[in-house]
């Protein structure tokens, strides 16, 4: 499956896994790929990394010795590095998913799994534009907050708010899409670029976030609103 040289090509990966066997495979199968690939084999050594480098992605492993994967998550958007992370889980319960999506992670896959898969979510997550690329510079205002959609900051009451790289992404396709009513498949073809399970909670997990961040009262919106049956709709006006 070989992608687009334009799109993709020299983009630089850090590979957090412990595991020998993997790592190197998945170092390789990468690389032929055209990919740069960096490898961390355990927790310390990855948020080192991830703080030191310079990464378009980073692949993390969430059962790792020292660092937790989600320790990791949640050191580096505490520091406001927005790399996208792509976690890696053998978990199979839901709660450590959801876990890792609220921490700051943008995708999850569950081990074992193919690595066609793994690559198209990796050319997926490569091919959303940089924040704040093509945007204007005057903020975005709906009630309390503040929106710089070109150097991807957010205020809300005059203070700063921490976003994901994928809650940022979200909240600016909502901006873009004001009162028009975008469904689940909608929001994931536009914010992650690709076909989820039809099961998956990730849209609702990242808006769920976004409410909890922006709203007054996240149980009951006035912004991010939901529409039965269909999705959610961004009303700026408020209702």
């Amino acid at each position: 499956m070989k992608k687009p040289a334009e799109e993709t090509s020299g983009s630089r990966i850090l590979l957090v896994e412990d595991d020998h066997s993997l790592r190197l495979a998945l170092r390789d199968r990468l690389a032929s790929e055209g990919y740069r690939i960096e490898t961390a084999a355990d927790g310390d050594q990855g948020v080192l990394a991830a703080r030191e480098g310079d990464h378009d992605l980073i692949i993390l492993d969430v059962m790792l010795p020292g660092r937790s994967g989600f320790d990791i998550v949640r050191e580096l958007r505490r520091r406001r590095i927005e790399t996208p992370i792509l976690m890696l889980t053998a978990r199979g319960d839901v709660t450590d998913k959801v876990l890792g999506l609220q921490l700051g992670a943008d995708d999850y896959m569950t081990k074992p799994f193919e690595f066609i898969e793994l690559l198209a979510r990796v050319e997926a997550m490569l091919r959303r534009p940089a924040l704040g690329s093509s945007r204007p510079n005057e903020p975005f205002t709906f009630g309390r907050v503040q929106v710089n959609l070109r150097s991807a900051e957010v205020l809300c009451g005059g203070k700063p708010v921490q976003l994901s790289a994928r809650e940022f992404r979200l909240l600016s396709h909502f901006i873009e899409n004001q009162d028009v009513v975008l469904s689940r498949n909608d929001l994931l073809d536009a914010v992650w670029g690709y076909d989820a399970m039809p099961t998956t909670r990730t849209v609702d997990v990242h808006v769920a976030r976004l409410r909890q961040r922006l709203e007054v009262d996240p149980a009951n919106p006035r912004y991010i609103l939901t529409v039965r049956g269909l999705g959610y709709r961004f009303s700026p006006r408020g209702e």
